[in-house]
């Protein structure tokens, strides 16, 4: 699954680690894009300690390990670095969660004030969908966290219908608090998931025009527009 930051991605992990069937993995290229970027985010260092550096072994360990009928792997867009080889993608089922980029936008904001539209991986985002449909023939899985939230059931349904396997009803609700399987950054970003017991009703407008951006995070959201529509387009409907 493939996301930028400041979406519902820490809650569709949960999802699926509720499953029966499913083993998850959370951001292994996390520390690969520290170290390659030099970027100081909350917990660097803890993260760095915590993954493997290199990008090329994590995709190695990604494509030949097999821990269960289903693997969930929760990747954040902005982590794929210039350069990066995406063939290793190829082994696995590609689907992508967007979210208003005006919604994101602020969300980010609060963390890291001052950041280009890479550290929000909407390009990256955009390149890996039009090469995964160039690969398939078809456009693959995408999900819209506001028409996800407004009914989750449906949505996920749907996309485990696309993914051949059955939709469990544990999907929709897990225990509130940590799980081993968290990155160490889940103190610094995961405050609302780890309270949380399910999917939040949704709160934003779907075109977030409520939300308030500055001048130039208003410049930034103008640029992610078009590439957010384009795969919103192909969302799956509540």
């Amino acid at each position: 699954m493939w996301s930028g930051p400041r979406n519902i991605s820490t809650a569709m992990m949960r999802a699926f680690e509720n499953r029966t069937d499913t083993e998850v993995v959370d951001e292994p290229f996390y520390a690969a894009y520290l170290n390659a970027t030099g970027s100081d985010h909350p917990g660097r260092d803890e993260i760095l300690q915590s993954q493997p550096r290199n990008w090329r072994v994590v995709a190695e360990e990604l494509c030949r390990r097999e821990p269960a009928k289903v693997f969930y792997q929760k990747h954040m867009t902005q982590h794929i670095l210039p350069g990066m080889d995406m063939s290793f993608t190829e082994s696995l089922v590609n689907c992508f969660l967007i979210r208003d980029p005006r919604s994101i936008i602020a969300s980010y904001a609060k963390v890291r004030p001052t950041f280009v539209l890479e550290e929000l991986g909407f390009p990256q985002q955009e390149a890996l969908f039009d090469r995964e449909c160039d690969r398939i023939g078809e456009a693959p899985p995408v999900l819209e966290a506001s028409l996800t939230l407004k009914n989750p059931r449906h949505v996920l349904t749907q996309l485990c219908a696309r993914l051949g396997i059955e939709f469990e009803e544990g999907m929709l609700s897990w225990p509130a608090g940590s799980r081993a399987t968290d990155g160490v950054w889940a103190t610094h970003w995961y405050s609302a998931v780890l309270a949380s017991t399910g999917f939040a009703p949704p709160t934003e407008s779907p075109a977030g025009l409520a939300v308030e951006l500055n001048d130039e995070q208003e410049v930034l959201s103008e640029r992610a527009q078009a590439g957010y529509h384009r795969l919103a387009a192909f969302a799956l409907k509540p």
